[in-house]
């Protein structure tokens, strides 16, 4: 049976391909790709009669090298199909792996890193090729559960608060213009400067413009008003299997009134409504069990086992890269690909 692979960089195309993906999420649109500055986007595609699978990536150059490596957009991405990628058979997966082997020798690449989407049996088709990696635990809500069954699942505490907070007053509305999106900016960068993150976790109005208006996705703004001003919000991606808080933030004047545990059972209620079957909260940092895990852990007890990829195609390359940054040393097991630890440009992290 007759295959073939291509790379796909035209928008129209990638466009085509992640359409009739079987499921798919924000995070595979040539749109969101679009965004990143951190290299050329392109979609390998492999082919074998009717099947497809598409990975979207990041190629990056890198420095002082005739070199690349490959990178993953923030967010949950890794191939899509228009099959369950758990049904592929053996031949098949072998004839990928063969595939993109090839096109990371052609193109010099050597490493790749991807997260993967933990709703998408991505690993029967990657782990023949080596380097997934467990990282942790992901939390998501089943909405076809009965919503008193969701709130039964609460922690009690939890679902004290948000009745609270339903009655005080607070007013829950979509974004409707540019000042609400610049507001919301601020609030978020304020955030990421209070938690001392990287440069890289930092965006501009005009990228949060970007999300909201793209026409392969449905994204959201959702804020959360005390009186005239605004306490919190998120950015919400809704695909048609899944809703989830994409980017959110809260004025710091306003963390004492956790305003956020509302906004997330209001993301769930709004996922309800439009008939997604799982609302993702993602989490923790680095896949770790931190008060972030902690906090999202509050709304349910569901679980999902979260997987990254971390493949070394030219090992002897990534060694020199390696030993040219870090003295041969790699004393950071969580930062891949170690030769790029001083540019702190791709932690192992979570959403």
């Amino acid at each position: 049976m007759s295959y073939r692979s291509r790379i796909v960089r035209n928008k129209m195309e990638w466009i085509r391909y992640i359409e009739r993906a079987l499921m798919y999420e924000a995070y595979h649109t040539w749109h969101y790709h679009s965004l990143n500055t951190e290299g050329e986007p392109l979609l390998f595609v492999f082919e074998l009669a009717h099947v497809f699978v598409a990975l979207p990536l990041i190629k990056r150059g890198i420095p002082d090298t005739n070199y690349f490596d490959l990178t993953s957009v923030y967010g949950y991405a890794g191939p899509v199909s228009n099959v369950d990628l758990s049904q592929l058979d053996a031949l098949t997966v072998e004839r990928f792996k063969s595939e993109f082997i090839d096109f990371m020798n052609e193109e010099k690449c050597v490493c790749v890193f991807s997260r993967l989407h933990p709703f998408l049996n991505q690993q029967v088709l990657l782990g023949p090729i080596g380097g997934v990696r467990d990282n942790g635990n992901t939390i998501y809500m089943d909405l076809k559960r009965s919503v008193d069954e969701q709130i039964a699942n609460y922690h009690p505490r939890l679902a004290r608060q948000i009745r609270h907070l339903r009655h005080a007053g607070l007013v829950i509305k979509e974004a409707s213009d540019k000042t609400e999106i610049g507001i919301f900016t601020d609030m978020y960068n304020e955030n990421m400067s209070r938690l001392h993150a990287s440069s890289n976790y930092y965006f501009t109005e005009d990228y949060f413009e970007g999300l909201l208006n793209s026409t392969e996705f449905s994204a959201k703004l959702i804020l959360i008003y005390k009186g005239i001003e605004i306490t919190s919000g998120a950015i919400i991606f809704l695909s048609e299997h899944i809703i989830r808080n994409h980017l959110s933030a809260t004025a710091t004047e306003y963390l004492g009134d956790s305003p956020s545990k509302l906004l997330t059972d209001e993301i769930s209620c709004m996922g309800r409504s439009t008939d997604a079957g799982i609302f993702h909260l993602g989490g923790g940092v680095g896949g770790k069990e931190d008060s972030l895990f902690q906090f999202k852990s509050y709304f349910s007890e569901q679980r999902k086992q979260d997987c990254i990829w971390c493949y070394v195609n030219n090992q002897h390359v990534y060694n020199e890269l390696t030993f040219q940054v870090k003295g041969g040393v790699d004393s950071s097991p969580n930062f891949f690909p170690a030769y790029r630890r001083s540019t702190a440009k791709e932690v192992i992290k979570s959403v």
